[in-house]
């Protein structure tokens, strides 16, 4: 009776474990030297910092990945999707982290439009070979900047969802919620890529990809 006692407690702790973490098993993570590939805008390009400030350069620094920094300044989901087929062959990435969508939302484009290109380029970077993990931006809001309580539009999430993708919904509108990390009302300072690329790894840690 003890050991059937002792065996029914380690099965109930092993529920509860996994209840306690989702039940999804972490991702393989990836050895340093790995390519990996952030896709963005001026969110993910050194804009307005010292070329190294930038947080995918961060994140080579606490990986030891080979972090190709794909971020240009202006870009739509759509520029960035155009740009993708050629980036994907040049660095044959095993992860790509998008960082994109809110200069669509600046420019009040159709949300829709968005979440179609966004699905293409996770499709695309998944029929090469590569992991992807998306990140989400905060929605325009001038309550949320003024309570600095940005906050990102509800497809991101829903793109994740049905795409069985990995999600990194709170590291960019938290540092973009804080203007002592901004350099102006929407970019990053240094401080600011500094703490993205602490969130950024921190995610990455628990999805799997970071040791």
């Amino acid at each position: 009776m003890k050991a059937a006692a002792l065996l029914r407690l380690a099965v109930i702790t092993l529920l509860l474990a996994l209840a306690a973490c989702g039940g999804k098993p972490k991702e393989p993570p990836l050895p340093a030297g790995a390519k990996v590939l952030a896709l963005g805008d001026s969110l993910t390009a050194p804009h307005g910092v010292r070329p190294g400030e930038d947080w995918p350069t961060l994140l080579a620094q606490k990986t030891g990945w080979q972090v190709i920094n794909g971020g240009v300044s202006g870009n739509t989901s759509a520029d960035a999707l155009a740009r993708l087929p050629a980036l994907l062959d040049e660095h044959q990435p095993q992860l790509v982290l998008i960082t994109l969508g809110g200069n669509d939302m600046l420019r009040k484009l159709p949300a829709g439009q968005t979440v179609a290109n966004l699905e293409r380029m996770l499709d695309m970077a998944r029929s090469k070979g590569a992991k992807v993990v998306l990140l989400a931006t905060p929605k325009p809001s001038l309550a949320g900047a003024v309570f600095n309580s940005l906050s990102p539009p509800e497809f991101y999430a829903e793109i994740a969802k049905d795409k069985k993708v990995p999600l990194i919904d709170e590291a960019i509108p938290k540092v973009l919620s804080d203007t002592n990390l901004k350099g102006d009302q929407i970019h990053p300072n240094a401080a600011g890529h500094a703490k993205l690329g602490e969130l950024i790894h921190a995610d990455l840690k628990k999805i799997g990809f970071a040791g």
